[in-house]
């Protein structure tokens, strides 16, 4: 398959250890950055974009402090030759959004 440059695309690398290691970083950002202690449950569906870098677009369930579960978008820009990585957006997800 083709991909277009700027296009966001579903990756087929949901379970590759690349991505775990970007939800992981995500979680941990997140965490940082809002005094908060997220636990990453899993990846539920990963996209991502041709940019300068990649984009990732990460959909993760996380587990709150009190057990319970809630999805989440992380959208993670990466520059491999640089060694770049960063955070751009977490946000929780509105269940009618999650299906």
């Amino acid at each position: 398959m083709a991909t277009l440059a700027g296009g966001i695309y579903d990756s087929a690398s949901q379970n590759s250890s690349k991505v775990e290691e970007l939800a992981r970083f995500a979680i941990d950002e997140h965490n940082k950055k809002a005094n908060a202690t997220l636990e990453l449950v899993g990846v539920v569906k990963v996209k991502e974009q041709v940019v300068a870098g990649q984009m990732y677009y990460l959909t993760l369930e996380a587990k709150e402090s009190n057990g319970e579960k809630k999805l989440y978008e992380a959208k993670i820009w990466v520059k491999p030759w640089m060694d770049f990585k960063e955070l751009q957006e977490f946000k929780e997800l509105d269940d009618s959004l999650a299906a």
